[in-house]
């Protein structure tokens, strides 16, 4: 063997080395090679893996991408040779180009969201501001378009440097594709997966410039402001309700109950119960006025109902004795023994302060006192 051969023989072994990226980031988006001195040495080994892409930049240019394989830098089977002009020397010289490993895998679960409400032009509500947020996947579509709208030169390139300004892509059009799609904010939450498939598109738009696309887009949640919430709520409440008379009735039923448990209720809580009922009939037949059919006549309010204040059974106002019972509907009224309002004859307490009935008696000498007396009448003792 000739000193050229060995010569030549030792500078293959010395240019022969492996390219390859083993990623442990799991958020890296493009990686650049360490070679030193941007020196690709003839018969170096290039492997790319699954779910990755390596792109040669010769001169400040993209001059070829590889797919998943193993390839060898000889001049033989790589392309990007013919485009960097070959070797310029007889033996195997190195030619410099900088290696950039693009990780082609999805990414998942980034998240998005409005940072402000979005205004939006309602049938039900007029307008209304909404609020969204969910999440979305994204690939490296082509890897060379990245390299030189987005990436750059970075040596490392993370999710996280493109976060911002994808997320601000993503509410721009979730904004527009509100607005042209027109759905009502009550429809919202059944729209969702059709909602997201139609921004992803819009999406994808976009983002085909810079090589990337969005494979799964998801809206997890629009919401609207309290003031709006809460109309809803009582429009669903009223909704409910169905038969507003009945449950006028329903209510009033319960309130007579009530008022037969209420020792102290007296003749003024009865009447007060009637001239619920003559209200809460008049707010029935509102309600109800615009569900009658044709043909039909309206019914006719029902009469002013008053709690016996013996047994509790409702009686037309005006009547003087209960139909139930034969009590006598008027009572005597009395004083509260302690702040003086009226209750009916017999109370034992006061429905006003809840006082007891009881007459107090003097301590010294027994005797009855009457309501709001200071001394007593018999011996003239201090009333405590």
């Amino acid at each position: 063997m000739s000193i050229w051969d060995k010569v030549k023989n030792e500078a293959l072994n010395q240019f022969i080395e492996v390219i390859e990226w083993l990623d442990e980031s799991q958020d890296t988006l493009v990686y650049r090679f360490p070679v030193h001195g941007q020196e690709i040495k003839n018969g170096a080994q290039l492997i790319v893996r699954e779910s990755q892409a390596a792109v040669f930049v010769h001169e400040g240019q993209v001059a070829d991408a590889f797919g998943p394989g193993r390839y060898t830098i000889d001049g033989g089977n790589t392309p990007i040779l013919s485009k960097l002009g070959a070797w310029k020397y007889g033996f195997n010289s190195p030619f410099k180009s900088e290696v950039y490993f693009v990780n082609t895998k999805q990414f998942t679960d980034m998240k998005w969201g409005t940072s402000n409400p979005i205004m939006l032009r309602d049938n039900d509500f007029g307008i209304v501001q909404l609020r969204a947020f969910g999440a979305y996947s994204l690939r490296v579509a082509d890897p060379s378009t990245f390299i030189k709208e987005i990436a750059g030169t970075n040596a490392h390139f993370q999710t996280e440097d493109i976060d911002a300004q994808l997320k601000r892509a993503i509410v721009t059009e979730f904004s527009d594709a509100l607005g042209e799609l027109k759905i009502p904010a009550l429809d919202l939450a059944s729209q969702y997966k059709e909602l997201g498939e139609a921004i992803r598109a819009k999406i994808n738009e976009d983002f085909s410039t810079y090589g990337l696309e969005v494979t799964k887009f998801y809206v997890e949640n629009i919401s609207v402001p309290q003031a709006v919430q809460d109309a809803i709520d009582k429009r669903a409440a009223m909704g409910a309700l169905g038969d507003a008379q009945r449950y006028m009735q329903f209510q009033a039923a319960d309130a007579l109950r009530d008022a037969a448990q209420n020792e102290g209720g007296g003749a003024g809580l009865g009447a007060g119960l009637g001239a619920g009922f003559a209200v809460g009939n008049q707010m029935a037949n509102v309600f109800g006025g615009g569900a009658q059919q044709g043909g039909q006549a309206p019914q006719q309010p029902a009469a002013a109902m008053i709690a016996c204040p013996s047994c509790g059974k409702p009686n037309a106002v005006g009547t003087k004795f209960c139909g139930d019972c034969g009590g006598k509907m008027e009572v005597a009224k009395v004083p509260c023994v302690k702040c003086g309002a009226e209750l009916r004859e017999g109370a034992k307490f006061c429905s006003e302060c809840g006082s007891s009935q009881e007459k107090q008696k003097c301590a010294n000498c027994q005797a009855e006192l009457n309501a709001g007396a200071k001394f007593c009448n018999e011996c003239g003792t201090k009333v405590e």
